[in-house]
C-alpha cells in the first residue's frame, strides 16, 4: 500500500451528495427537462404464453389526437437481441445464441407484460389513451412454470424450435463418491424465491435527436457506456455521437444492468421521427418488466462425521432465468462459491438454467451468492440439527482458519484473505449468544407460544470479479481538484468516497474535490457500478492518477524552487515546501499553471494539464466475509414470525469511510430481511402475475424491521492498493439465511426441520402443522 496515508481510512466524512437530496435537487431522468419531448406508453401482452397473430386497431390509435406514431416490430426493423454472454447447449456443450428476442414482440409472447406495440404521443395522456385501442389477436400456448419441471420431454416449449427449454447447464465432479465417510448425511429441498428489485426509480429512457446526426441520451442505468455502446450500433453511428447521461438514479441493484428493449425501441423511434421522446415505466410494468433476482431451486446432500466435520456436498441447482436468459450465467457463480467459510473436502454440483414463462432473471444485490450462502448455512443448520449439536459449533469445527489464507476451495476458488472466527466471535459476543439460549430454553420450558428463535449465518462472497476501471485526476488553475470516474453510482456514496481518495493523496481539503461521472461526454470510459467493485477498481483508478499527479507535481516544485525532489514535503495543506525552509513551498494552484508553460517546468517533460488519467486492472477477485445472528418471535398460534433484532458483522477489508459502509450495511440488511420474511413474486397456475402492484407485493417499511446492530472487522487484502473488499452487497448476503435459520431454529421443538422462504404466517402454520402430523 505504497504511497496511500494512513489517515485516509477510517474517517467518517458525511455524504457530499446528501444536501441536493435533502433539499429535493436531485435530478432522475423524469425530472430533465426536454423541450418537445414525445411521450411513449408500450403495449403489453395480458398472456403469458401465445402465438401473436395480427396486432390491431393501430390505424385507430395513430387517429387519436396528439399521436405521433405507433410501431409494432415490423415497422422498426430492428434485429433480434440475444441473451447477455453465451449460453451453453445443454446437448453438445458447444457455444450458441439461440434464445433471441425481439425488441417488441412479433410471433410469440413468452411472459405477461412482454411489450408488443409502442404509442408515441405529444402528451402522456394521448398516448395512453390511444395504447387502450391497439390489440393483438394471440392464441394461447401451455406454459411453463415449474422450475424443476421445465426440462422435462412433456414440458410445454417457449422455443419449439431449438427443442429444449435448458439454455445452460454445468457439473463438476457429479460422478464422484462425494459423501464418503460420512456418518450421516442430510438431504434438504431448498428454495430460493422470485423478487423483484423494487428500485424507487423505476425504468425511464430518453432519446434527443441533436444536429449533425447526433443524440444524447438520458437514462436510469448502472453501465451508462454500454448503453452509449448499444445505441450507436442500433443507430448506425460512431459511438462519440451518442452522448449518454445517468443523472441521479433512485437505486438499481443489479436491475439497471440490462439494455432493455424499450431503450432500443425508444432510440429507433427517435431517429425516425426527428423528435425527442421519453418513457418512464409505471410501477406495475416496473414490477412486470424490470428483471427479477434470485429464483433457484436447490437439491442438497451433505455428510459429515459424529463430531460435526464435513466430509462433502453435493449440490443440484435448478435456475429459473424467466422468459429469456439473459443471467444464465449466475448459478455457475452459486457454484463457484459453495463451500462458504468451511474446510469442505469434497464438493460436487451440476446445475441447469431453464427459461420459464415468467420475467426474464438476472443480477439482483448479489447475484449467485446469496444463493450459495443460503444453500450452504441452511445445510449446516441441517447437520447441526441431525447431530444435536450447537449450530455455532458445528460452524466452528469447520471454518477455514485464519492462517490458511490465500485458501483454495474443493471448487477452485481462491479466497485472499479472511478471519472467519474473529468475525463470528465478535458477532455473538454483541447479540448476547449465550444468554439468547437461556431464555429461549425458558420460553420453551413454560410452554409460551412466543417462540424465540436464533440464527447464525458466517458468510464469505466474492467482489469486483478482476475488473478495471478508468479514472482521472485533474488540477484546475484554482487548486481545486477535479476527478473522473467510470463508475456510475446509484446512492453509494462514490463522490464522497472518491473525493476522500483524492484529498487525501493531493493533500487538499475533501470540499476541493469535484467529482464527474456518469456522463459519457465528460468522461472518456467507463465500466459502471456491478459487483461491489466500485471502490476496490475506481477508487484504486483514483488513487493511482492521484499518485501520478503527485509525482508530476513535485518534479515541477522542485524545478521551480531549484532544489532535489527528495528535499521537498508534501503535499499538505494544499503546498509542497523544502524541509526545514518553511517559508520555501508553491501551492497547487501555481503549479496547475506552471505545468502548462514550457519555460516553468523540467526539460523533457511535456506541457500540458496537471492531469493523470489512465486504467486501473484488478488482477484478481477479493472475497468479504463477515457473520450475521438474527432473532426472531414466532409466534406458533398464527405463524407470525418478527426479527426483534439482528446483528452484523461484516468485513470488507480496510475501510476508507464507516459511514458509507453503515449505510450500505443498512440498506444491504434490509433487502436481506425482506426476502427471509416477506417478498415474493407470485404468478397463478396459469401464469398471470398476481404480485404486479405495491399493495400485493409483500415489500416491508421500517416499521416491520429491527433495529440493526452493525459492526466491522478489518481483514486487508493485497489485491488492490487500497486494501479494500466490497460493502454494497454483503449485508444482504449474509442476513437472509440467518434470518431463515433464525425461523426454524424457533420451530425446531415442535419438530419443524425446514420452512422455505418467504417465512410467512402461511408456511410458518404449514411447517407446524406438517411436523405435528409427521
Amino acid at each position: 500500500m505504497t504511497n496511500v496515508p494512513p489517515s485516509m481510512f477510517g474517517v467518517p466524512a458525511l455524504r457530499s451528495e446528501d444536501p441536493r437530496f435533502l433539499r429535493g435537487d436531485g435530478r432522475y431522468v423524469e425530472n430533465v427537462s426536454i423541450p418537445g419531448a414525445l411521450h411513449a406508453v408500450f403495449v403489453r401482452s395480458i398472456m403469458p404464453h401465445a402465438v401473436v397473430g395480427v396486432v390491431g386497431g393501430l390505424d385507430e390509435a395513430r387517429s387519436v389526437p396528439g399521436v405521433a406514431a405507433v410501431f409494432t416490430s415490423s415497422d422498426l426493423n430492428i434485429p433480434p437481441q440475444p441473451p447477455s454472454g453465451n449460453v451453453e447447449s445443454p446437448d453438445a456443450g458447444e457455444l450458441v445464441e439461440p434464445f433471441v428476442r425481439d425488441v417488441l414482440a412479433r410471433d410469440r409472447v413468452r411472459y405477461a407484460g412482454e411489450a408488443i406495440a409502442v404509442v408515441i404521443a405529444e402528451t402522456l395522456a394521448q398516448a395512453q389513451d390511444a395504447a387502450e385501442v391497439v390489440w393483438a389477436e394471440m392464441d394461447g400456448i401451455e406454459v411453463t412454470l415449474d422450475v424443476e419441471g421445465a426440462s422435462s420431454p412433456d414440458a410445454s416449449l417457449l422455443w419449439p424450435e431449438i427443442g429444449t427449454n435448458v439454455a445452460h447447464t454445468f457439473e463438476q465432479d457429479w460422478e464422484a463418491d462425494t459423501l464418503a465417510g460420512a456418518d450421516v448425511v442430510v438431504r434438504g429441498r431448498f428454495v430460493n424465491q422470485r423478487v423483484a428489485p423494487v428500485p424507487l426509480e423505476p425504468n425511464a429512457f430518453a432519446v434527443i435527436p441533436e444536429p449533425g446526426g447526433r443524440f444524447t441520451v438520458y437514462v436510469s442505468t448502472q453501465v451508462p457506456f454500454d448503453i452509449r455502446n448499444d445505441v450507436a450500433e442500433l443507430l448506425g453511428v460512431e459511438r462519440s455521437a451518442v452522448r449518454t447521461i445517468a443523472p441521479d438514479v433512485g437505486g438499481g441493484f443489479g436491475a439497471k444492468l440490462q439494455i432493455y428493449p424499450e431503450f432500443l425501441v425508444i432510440a429507433k423511434a427517435s431517429q425516425l421521427l426527428g423528435r425527442p421522446i421519453r418513457w418512464v415505466e409505471s410501477r406495475t410494468e416496473s414490477m412486470l418488466n424490470l428483471t427479477h433476482g434470485r429464483a433457484q431451486v436447490q437439491l442438497v446432500e451433505i455428510g459429515a462425521r459424529r463430531d460435526g466435520e464435513i466430509v462433502g456436498l453435493r449440490a443440484e441447482i435448478v435456475a429459473d432465468m424467466g422468459a429469456y436468459p439473459i443471467g444464465a450465467f449466475m448459478p455457475t457463480t452459486t457454484a463457484d462459491m459453495l463451500a462458504g467459510v468451511y474446510r469442505i473436502p469434497r464438493i460436487s454440483y451440476r446445475g441447469r438454467s431453464v427459461v420459464t414463462n415468467a420475467t426474464p432473471v438476472a443480477p439482483y444485490r448479489g447475484a449467485g451468492r446469496p444463493e450459495a450462502t443460503a444453500l450452504v448455512e441452511r445445510a449446516i443448520d441441517l447437520v447441526a440439527g441431525e447431530l444435536g449439536m450447537d449450530p455455532v459449533e458445528v460452524r466452528r469445527r469447520n471454518l477455514i482458519p485464519a492462517e490458511a489464507f490465500p485458501f483454495t476451495t474443493a471448487v477452485g476458488t481462491t479466497y485472499d484473505t479472511g478471519d472467519y472466527e474473529r468475525a463470528l466471535n465478535e458477532a455473538l459476543r454483541l447479540v448476547g449468544y449465550d444468554e439468547l439460549r437461556a431464555e429461549q430454553a425458558a420460553r420453551r420450558a413454560r410452554g409460551d407460544h412466543m417462540s424465540l428463535g436464533i440464527g447464525v449465518s458466517t458468510y464469505v462472497e466474492i467482489t469486483s470479479f478482476s475488473s478495471k476501471e478508468f479514472g482521472a485526476v485533474q488540477v484546475e488553475p484554482s487548486g481545486a481538484v477535479t476527478v473522473s470516474t467510470g463508475t456510475s453510482p446509484q446512492g453509494q456514496g462514490h463522490e464522497t468516497a472518491f473525493a476522500q481518495v483524492a484529498s487525501g493523496v493531493l493533500g487538499v481539503p475533501f470540499e476541493s474535490v469535484r467529482v464527474v461521472h456518469s456522463d459519457t461526454a465528460l468522461v472518456e470510459r467507463g465500466e459502471g457500478t456491478w459487483g461491489s467493485r466500485s471502490l476496490q477498481a475506481g477508487g484504486s483508478s483514483v488513487l493511482e492518477r492521484s499518485i501520478e499527479v503527485v509525482d508530476r507535481a513535485r518534479q515541477i516544485a522542485a524545478h521551480l524552487m531549484e532544489v532535489d525532489p527528495a528535499d521537498l514535503e508534501g503535499p499538505i495543506d494544499g503546498t509542497f515546501g523544502v524541509a526545514g525552509v518553511p517559508d520555501k513551498a508553491v501551492t497547487w494552484a501555481e503549479l496547475a499553471g506552471a505545468s502548462e508553460d514550457p519555460d516553468r517546468i523540467p526539460h523533457g517533460m511535456t506541457p500540458g494539464p496537471l492531469r493523470a488519467a489512465g486504467v486501473y486492472r484488478e488482477p484478481g477477485s477479493t472475497f468479504p466475509c463477515g457473520a450475521h445472528v438474527s432473532v426472531v418471535e414466532v409466534d406458533t398460534q398464527t405463524g407470525d414470525a418478527r426479527a426483534i433484532r439482528h446483528v452484523a458483522v461484516d468485513d470488507c477489508g480496510r475501510i476508507l469511510n464507516p459511514v458509507l459502509v453503515r449505510g450500505q450495511q443498512h440498506g444491504g440488511l434490509g433487502q436481506g430481511l425482506a426476502q427471509a420474511l416477506f417478498e415474493q413474486m407470485d404468478y397463478d397456475h396459469v401464469g398471470n402475475p398476481i404480485t404486479a402492484t405495491l399493495a400485493e407485493y409483500r415489500m416491508p417499511s421500517a416499521a416491520e424491521l429491527p433495529s440493526f446492530d452493525v459492526s466491522n472487522t478489518e481483514t486487508p487484502t493485497s489485491v488492490n492498493p487500497l486494501g479494500v473488499k466490497g460493502i454494497g452487497e454483503s449485508a444482504t448476503i449474509g442476513s437472509t439465511p440467518a434470518v431463515q435459520n433464525a425461523v426454524v431454529d424457533a420451530l425446531t421443538h415442535l419438530g419443524v426441520r425446514h420452512v422455505d422462504m418467504p417465512c410467512s404466517p402461511e408456511r410458518v402454520l404449514s411447517a407446524i402443522r406438517e411436523a405435528e402430523r409427521s
